[in-house]
């Protein structure tokens, strides 16, 4: 992070953010009072969100699975879907997102739009 991006930061959170120096963690991970992302805490809110919202229980892995592949679906670019779900890694996206038979034929229309006339048969 710059040094202009960090000062920026820590001016929009006050004193709130907590060791977020110019080699710190990404700015995504954090919550509102600047602090980073406990996976303890992010785990039982999580289960408190789903009992609250009266959804059956599901696993926060599978959530960011579904996240990562809908952000695939919808043609986010890579980096745009890297600081969205806090990766610092491309490696993440492969792991994460799942290429969907949607994709896989909306692919296919595509090449075949490019190699064959609309009405000509290959």
């Amino acid at each position: 992070m710059t040094n202009e991006r960090s000062s920026h930061l820590r001016l929009v959170a006050g004193d709130a953010v907590q060791g977020a120096g110019d080699h710190g963690p990404a700015p995504t991970p954090f919550r509102t009072a600047g602090r980073p992302v406990s996976p303890y805490s992010d785990y039982h809110e999580w289960k408190d969100l789903l009992a609250s919202a009266g959804l059956r229980d599901g696993r926060l892995h599978d959530a960011r699975r579904t996240a990562a592949t809908v952000l695939l679906i919808l043609g986010v670019p890579e980096r745009t879907v890297m600081a969205i779900m806090g990766w610092s890694s491309s490696g993440m996206a492969r792991r994460y997102q799942h290429v969907t038979d949607g994709i896989r034929n909306t692919v296919a229309r595509q090449v075949d739009g490019l190699l064959w006339e609309e009405g000509e048969e290959p």
